[in-house]
């Protein structure tokens, strides 16, 4: 009975509020709608290409602008003129090149606008194309139009022929009449279309950072992210490795694409299978905080999408990007920068002048290259004796170094030496003259507590008068002596309760003006300061990307010095990043932070796989640990032109058995070296493991050696051995203990 009262309850309620047929006749529709037309275009194919891969772009009747295929060159391209694929397109429009919220399109957008009559659609059509050669770079600028909002996007291609990498980047042009708002701004889209794809990706934390993460991708999106504002790199990187048609990564063989954003803040990477299986890569500023409005007249022009395409495997990827790197996106790439003893974890906080001469007299004995100087230097009137007082008062600390920078570099100079300093240029302590007078630079939000991490805050670089200041820090640094070679740049935490006093009501802009804010002062201190040697340092690896490696010539790995650890956070860094970039060091053990004991050739043996620096009280040492400190140094400087400039073949990974082994070869193969590494013990049934060297002439004859041996663990060093030999089995060193290392120096016959 109760069902019955309910049922004709709803019935009466539906005939109360439903219109008359007379009155849906006569409602109007909510405005008279006039379709712009789109001008018709001719179908045509649009090639991207390098010495070995293509990105094939087509053109529809339509205007609209697709991908068809990245991967291995093909002779003709048009030959994807008349391509179908046999898929249904009706939930979009296919693998657009640059696909926007709005038309028919309901996946990951690279671009969502959002405009003044408060309408979220974008439809894009090809309006032009350009390309221009200049040396091994062919640009291709393709034009797209919205011809109801005057949206323009400029994608940019360059594809550097030699090192088989394209690097695009997007220009947003508002050309209406009202402001828009840009709510997604990706750098780039790039459709792949295989059978399975396995994201290659990376994580960590301080003093862990680039551990190795894998994943056969399924249906949906799996989304990369960091909101970090600062140290965005630190829990995760913007790069990654897909291989296609295999569901795990291969050093050697299959087909791998690799990519990685040039950006220093906020980033996003999506990875999204449609129900088609395709898989749409975009990569770009994070959206998060950061709708960005966009005048009338303005241009944004997005941070650079880097990628690769290899045919062998991972190994060829990360070469492409090294050799790209080397030449075009690191600062001065590919060249040998010296070794070092940093005072930071011999001395910490507590040393005097007396500390540092010695220091130098050490590391000058040891055949070292450059001392630097790290925290603890500066500040008077709250002393930088600990982390809790001084950044922001950037004048000698004269109490702890009455004679001065300038005596302590000269001092180095006399010996030989060049010499570094650190800085800590975006972040103030609340103990600090700068925060007392300038409390409206610090990032903070009206009326909320502005929490501190390592007794610190944030500067707020979107402001141009504190991106003056910040570049003052290093400028007067830099007049503190005329022998500083090397600056060691700092940045000790994320940034928490964001917020400008400078943007007022735009504080949707901070996290990307923040970044460009870094860029700014870099550009112009590169412009005074073209030689000096510039260490991007963030709590270790927390700004490990190419944004910053355009300013940078190197970055301080990690504040985790331990060997050990240090093998699985160089081999996931050297994926993407090259070892000219790698600062690596020797420190004391128990490590300080992991409390590892290591011998002292395992920690050398590690460390010269980079760019090799020390990081202890060398006094400390004992009369047999200098001698093979001594020598591992001099050894170093026999072959570090092949770690700065050599192509890296990866031997073993650690990640997937007992031993670490790579080698980095003369780009003419007649030089090479390869570090090998046990990290677990091998019974004697087991044997000696076998490590098929790669790179090498098969048709040459190498002479091998290893070095920093009185005894060597190979029964072939000190031999000639054929280059087919070497690279089919034959090197097979007795390294059977837990960290039995080897370094095996080989020369062309």
């Amino acid at each position: 009975m109760k069902t019955s009262k309910l049922l004709l309850l709803s019935v009466l309620a539906f005939v109360v509020v439903a219109p008359s047929a007379s009155a849906r006749k006569e409602k109007k529709k909510p405005y008279n709608h006039t379709v712009v037309e789109i001008p018709a275009v001719m179908r045509q194919v649009i090639p991207v290409e390098t010495a070995h891969t293509q990105l094939i772009l087509r053109v529809q009747e339509n205007g609209v602008l697709q991908t068809l295929h990245f991967g291995a060159l093909i002779a003709d391209p048009n030959a994807y003129l008349d391509y179908f694929t046999y898929r249904s397109d009706d939930n979009g429009s296919g693998p657009m090149a640059y696909p926007t919220a709005g038309g028919r399109y309901v996946g990951e957008p690279a671009l969502h606008v959002k405009y003044a009559d408060g309408y979220h659609n974008t439809e894009l059509y090809y309006a032009g194309h350009e390309v221009h050669e200049k040396g091994n770079v062919i640009t291709t600028e393709i034009l797209l139009k919205d011809y109801v909002t005057f949206l323009e996007v400029k994608i940019v291609y360059d594809a550097y022929q030699k090192e088989d990498v394209i690097v695009t980047h997007t220009e947003i042009l508002n050309g209406g009449k009202q402001a828009v708002e840009l709510q997604n701004y990706a750098s780039g889209s790039l459709y792949l279309d295989a059978d399975k794809y396995y994201l290659t990706h990376f994580h960590g934390g301080w003093a862990d950072e680039m551990q190795m993460d894998g994943e056969l991708l399924t249906h949906d999106t799996k989304v990369i992210e960091s909101r970090r504002g600062t140290q965005v790199t630190q829990c995760n990187n913007p790069s990654f490795l897909v291989s296609l048609n295999t569901d795990r990564l291969e050093e050697t063989t299959g087909e791998v694409v690799a990519g990685a954003l040039a950006w220093s803040g906020n980033f996003r990477l999506s990875f999204e299978m449609d129900e088609s299986g395709r898989l749409n890569i975009l990569s770009g500023i994070s959206p998060y905080a950061s709708a960005y409005k966009l005048a009338p007249g303005q241009t944004f022009v997005t941070p650079d999408f880097i990628y690769t395409f290899s045919q062998r495997g991972a190994g060829q990827a990360s070469r492409n990007l090294h050799a790209w790197a080397r030449n075009y996106g690191v600062y001065a790439g590919g060249q040998v920068n010296p070794t070092l003893l940093n005072s930071w974890e011999g001395a910490y906080f507590t040393f005097t002048t007396e500390t540092l001469l010695r220091m130098i007299d050490d590391a000058a004995a040891m055949g070292l290259e450059m001392f630097v100087l790290d925290d603890g230097w500066f500040a008077k009137d709250y002393p930088r004796n600990g982390d809790d007082a001084g950044l922001g008062d950037w004048e000698v600390n004269t109490a702890k170094l009455p004679e001065g920078i300038d005596y302590v570099a000269s001092y180095a100079h006399d010996k030989g030496l060049k010499f570094g300093i650190w800085i800590e240029p975006e972040m103030v302590n609340p103990q600090s003259n700068l925060a007392h007078a300038h409390p409206e630079w610090v990032v903070q939000s009206p009326g909320r507590e502005i929490y501190q991490s390592r007794n610190q805050w944030v500067l707020d670089l979107s402001n141009p008068a504190v991106q003056d200041f910040v570049y003052g820090i290093f400028d007067n640094t830099m007049q503190l002596s005329d022998k500083i070679d090397y600056i060691k740049w700092d940045c000790n935490r994320i940034v928490a309760n964001a917020g400008s006093e400078y943007l007022g009501a735009e504080q949707d802009r901070f996290f990307v003006e923040y970044a460009q804010g870094i860029y700014n002062v870099m550009r112009r201190l590169r412009e005074k300061y073209p030689e000096v040697i510039v260490q991007c340092c963030s709590s270790g690896g927390g700004r490990v990307d190419y944004g910053a490696l355009k300013y940078f010539n190197e970055i301080w790995t990690s504040d985790n010095t331990d060997a050990f650890t240090r093998v699985f956070i160089q081999y996931a860094t050297n994926l993407i990043y090259p070892a000219c970039v790698m600062a690596s060091h020797v420190s004391a053990v128990p490590n300080h932070q992991t409390g590892n004991v290591t011998p002292l050739k395992f920690r050398f043996d590690i460390a010269c796989s980079g760019r090799l620096g020390m990081e202890l009280q060398p006094r400390n040492l004992t009369e047999g640990e200098r001698a093979l400190a001594d020598r591992c140094i001099r050894s170093y400087k026999q072959y570090r032109d092949l770690v700065f400039t050599g192509d890296v073949y990866r031997l073993a990974s650690p990640y997937d058995g007992d031993y670490y082994a790579l080698m980095y070869v003369s780009q003419d193969q007649r030089r090479a070296v390869v570090f090998a590494y046990c990290t677990k013990y091998q019974n004697r049934a087991v044997g000696a493991h076998s490590f098929r060297l790669d790179g090498l002439d098969p048709s040459r004859k190498y002479k091998v050696t290893e070095l920093n041996v009185d005894r060597s663990s190979w029964w072939g060093s000190g031999k000639v051995h054929a280059g087919d030999f070497l690279m089919n089995g034959g090197f097979n060193p007795a390294l059977l203990k837990t960290f039995d290392s080897g370094v095996f120096y080989l020369e062309a016959d």
